[in-house]
């Protein structure tokens, strides 16, 4: 073990070099988990809504799915929304 701490003289070798790229690795895998961490929390189930989640189209696709209104009133409610406020994609309820 002391042929590896030590180079020819007795001072500190190239394995010196090892202790600062480990460090160097545990900090930046260390913020990489915590900003993965932190954005998965802003699409948890306690996020704030935001604007989107509020558009009347939106709402409109959680009412159907949630079985409040029925097809017919469904796609009537989203032809008077789609001529207001119009859809993100081409066809398709947004």
């Amino acid at each position: 073990m002391q042929t590896l701490a030590h180079f020819g003289d007795g001072g500190p070798g190239p394995w010196i070099l090892l202790f600062p790229l480990i460090w160097a690795l545990i900090i930046v895998g260390g913020i990489t988990l915590l900003r993965r961490a932190a954005r998965h929390g802003r699409r948890g189930p306690g996020r704030p809504p935001t604007v989107e989640d509020h558009s009347p189209i939106t709402v409109l696709g959680h009412r159907f799915a949630s079985g409040e209104i029925d097809e017919d009133e469904y796609w009537r409610r989203l032809s008077v929304l789609d001529e207001r406020f119009g859809r993100t994609g081409k066809g398709g309820a947004a």
